[in-house]
């Protein structure tokens, strides 16, 4: 494991996902992780609070429609976290921060916006094009 200096920030002048660089990336998407299951344990606890059934049916449609979003948005994190998973896989394997579909470097700015990114800012594109070309409408 690399030491990080306080306050280190990748840099293009650096050579590409070197042992620093994989440690920064490690760090920020294990503290993602964190914050995402804090969140989890929190809406559990929440879920869990509020049992008791609202009296008022306005009152209890309204409940409803909270509690299925919240679980929407746990179902989302919980992909996400998935991904986030894969990545620091990908950290360790030392394939992190290159394209998937070209084998090029993803990008220092490009991961740091989207540290689960998989493709280059192209192939994503190109990605994104064919998805529109071939969807149902």
């Amino acid at each position: 494991m690399a030491k990080l200096p306080k306050n280190y920030r990748p840099s293009e002048d650096e050579s590409f996902m070197n042992a620093k660089q994989r440690e920064y990336f490690k760090r920020l998407l294990n503290n993602w992780r964190q914050e995402l299951l804090n969140e989890t344990g929190l809406t559990l606890k929440h879920l869990q609070e509020e049992t008791v059934p609202a009296a008022d049916i306005a009152d209890r449609a309204a409940a409803e429609t909270d509690r299925a979003l919240e679980l929407r948005t746990r179902d989302r994190e919980r992909k996400l976290i998935q991904k986030i998973d894969e990545a620091l896989g990908r950290i360790e394997n030392k394939t992190y921060g290159y394209c998937e579909e070209t084998g090029e470097q993803i990008g220092l700015r490009r991961l740091e916006a989207r540290p689960i990114a998989t493709l280059s800012l192209e192939a994503q594109e190109r990605h994104e094009r064919r998805e529109r070309v071939y969807r149902d409408d």
